[in-house]
């Protein structure tokens, strides 16, 4: 068992979504496992699908049957099925259940766009802490200070 791999007992919880289809010609299909294995590898390690070793097959087969799974919506079903069978064990607390779709922009320059930004793409700090009051967070919040007004240079 190596790191980033699942475990028998995690396999066998998600082994039916993952069949190993039958083919009419050419070689056999890989091993369902194996593909798994390699895209959890890439989607832990955050490696480029051509870093993927040599144990988890060709790269571009292990990413096709990534891009595959995801666009029949398997991963979908994997945690649904997950959700399902912890909530009947009473191990989630739906108040507290999220996923996180925060995203991280690059800067405006990191596009060859000027470094200093108009009066029209600035942030409104107004703004800022009223949305920061309506999600709960108290002005002592570690976000309030990570959202407070950059003063310009120049005044």
């Amino acid at each position: 068992m190596k790191r980033h791999e699942l475990t028998d007992e995690q396999w066998t919880v998600v082994e039916k979504h993952f069949k190993r289809r039958k083919r009419r010609t050419g070689r056999p299909g890989r091993d369902p496992r194996v593909l798994l294995n390699g895209v959890m590898w890439v989607l832990s390690t955050g490696a480029p699908w051509r870093d993927l070793p040599e144990r988890f097959g060709p790269w571009q087969t292990v990413y096709h049957h990534f891009r595959d799974w995801r666009n029949r919506g398997v991963f979908a079903r994997v945690i649904e099925d997950l959700q399902i069978k912890l909530d009947k064990k009473g191990l989630i607390d739906w108040d507290l259940w999220c996923v996180d779709g925060a995203s991280v922009r690059a800067a405006r320059a990191a596009a060859g766009a000027d470094k200093k930004a108009s009066a029209a793409t600035r942030t409104n700090p107004r703004t800022t802490l009223w949305a920061a009051a309506e999600a709960g967070l108290d002005p002592s919040s570690t976000w309030l200070l990570t959202a407070r007004e950059l003063r310009s240079p120049r005044k």
